[in-house]
């Protein structure tokens, strides 16, 4: 008994979680963060700027000295030097360690060109991951509008059945007391069935919105549906600028020209890196070590020559720790590498570094050539964009007037169904134009706002 009242619980809180999840409706901003903070690409580009830290920390290495100890076993058979310099015939076994440091004193300056190249790397990684981020908000905004376009598309659509349903039931009546022809209620009922088949293209096209920014979010699209934001078209266009100064804030500001013109830099570094390999390195290098040997069978002894009486010889105790320490020693020292030929490898490197160098400044040229079409274009389309919904706007008051007229003259019989249904597909197509240039129209001027450094969500 209390299983199945646990069980009932259990269920209503999930059914009342799922009806919640359905009726959720997401907001533009809303979709736009979600997106930012789960995208699998956005977190898979943020990996490469901790992998950029990583770079760094081990360029900042590069200028510490390297630390190694070493030891080791050993096991001798037959002839061999012993540690006191005499040849020994005899099995024996010993120890030895050692403990060494080195560090670069000069190599060119090629660590701080590496130094310096890391730093541009973190730079260089944020700078991508905003990119994604951006491309990423253009999307989500695109397919948002794209949804509420569809929705709007739909209201049309579902009107116009409404209307057609009534006609029928008119011209039904009509036919029926012999005031009009039944072959106007076929041409009725074929509208009708012509109207239904272009709302379920319209309820296709908005299911397919809808999946897209789902899947765009990475989301399941069940019950999936976003809030309508209400548009104020006549005050957008005044907010922006000539094309020029867009490009020229555009210029300073977006992440697409400081990555390429950090490319620029980094490739002045890599020229720097290649020619380190014409100068000397110098290094500094110590160490210390010392060795343990024990002959097999035999005590771990040494001979003791009293130096006032030659002929006073005796053997003291010259176990492990003893052996360790009378054999410690230091040493230290400088290297010095001059490269005098190393068959042109250095050449070759120093010139592909600077031909390199030559193919990523036409990169930046190609990017700010990109970025002024690109805003050209959609300053273009924005005021093409703007006119066109101007022209749908009067187009469709006409023919709305147009349409009132026609169904006063089909009404009174002065029109057939034939004249009448052009009339009104001209106000459907009319209804359909001034929807299309309307978010055409607001969202190139979200992407002259995304040039502008604007938030895409106001």
């Amino acid at each position: 008994m209390n299983r199945n009242i646990v069980t009932t619980v259990l269920l209503s809180i999930f059914i009342s979680i799922s009806g919640f999840a359905q009726d959720k409706k997401w907001g533009l901003e809303e979709c736009v963060n979600y997106a930012l903070e789960n995208n699998i690409s956005i977190k898979q580009t943020a990996l490469d700027t901790d992998l950029a830290d990583q770079d760094l920390i081990s360029a900042k290495g590069n200028f510490l000295p390297n630390v190694n100890a070493s030891a080791s076993q050993d096991w001798n058979f037959g002839s061999f030097i012993g540690q006191d310099g005499n040849r020994v015939s005899i099995d024996s076994r010993g120890n030895s360690f050692g403990l060494n440091t080195g560090v670069t004193l000069f190599n060119g300056f090629r660590n701080t060109s590496i130094y310096k190249q890391a730093q541009l790397g973190i730079e260089s990684s944020e700078l991508q991951l905003s990119i994604l981020k951006d491309n990423i908000s253009v999307n989500v905004v695109n397919q948002y509008l794209n949804i509420l376009l569809n929705k709007e598309n739909l209201k049309v659509a579902e009107e116009q059945v409404a209307i057609t349903e009534k006609q029928v039931i008119q011209v039904s009546e009509l036919v029926d007391s012999g005031v009009r022809p039944r072959a106007d209620l076929f041409e009725v009922e074929a509208q009708l069935a012509s109207d239904r088949e272009r709302l379920t293209n319209v309820e296709n096209s908005l299911e397919l919105a809808k999946l897209a920014l789902t899947q765009l979010l990475q989301i399941s699209n069940e019950g999936f549906d976003v809030e309508e934001i209400e548009l104020s078209l006549p005050e957008v266009l005044v907010e922006h600028k000539s094309s020029n100064e867009i490009y020229d804030y555009a210029l300073q500001n977006r992440p697409e020209i400081k990555k390429a013109e950090l490319d620029i830099e980094n490739s002045i570094l890599a020229i720097d890196i290649a020619k380190s390999a014409y100068y000397p390195t110098l290094s500094f290098g110590a160490g210390l070590g010392t060795s343990y040997q024990h002959f097999q069978g035999q005590e771990d002894l040494r001979v003791v020559i009293d130096p006032n009486d030659p002929t006073n010889i005796s053997l003291v105790e010259n176990g492990f720790w003893q052996q360790l320490e009378d054999n410690l020693g230091y040493n230290l020292g400088f290297r010095l590498d001059i490269p005098i030929f190393n068959r042109m490898q250095t050449k070759v490197s120093v010139d592909k570094a600077k031909i390199n160098k030559e193919r990523i400044a036409y990169s930046l040229d190609q990017a700010k050539q990109d970025l002024r079409s690109t805003i050209e274009q959609a300053y273009t389309d924005a005021k093409a964009a703007f006119k066109q919904f101007e022209a749908s706007q009067v187009s469709l008051n006409a023919q709305k007037e147009a349409f009132k007229n026609a169904q006063e003259s089909y009404n009174s019989g002065v029109m057939n169904s034939f004249e009448f249904e052009q009339v009104r597909n001209r106000l459907v197509n009319a209804e359909a134009n001034l929807i299309n240039a309307k978010y055409n129209f607001v969202f190139t001027t979200k992407v002259l706002d995304f040039y502008l450094g604007k938030p895409l969500t106001d």
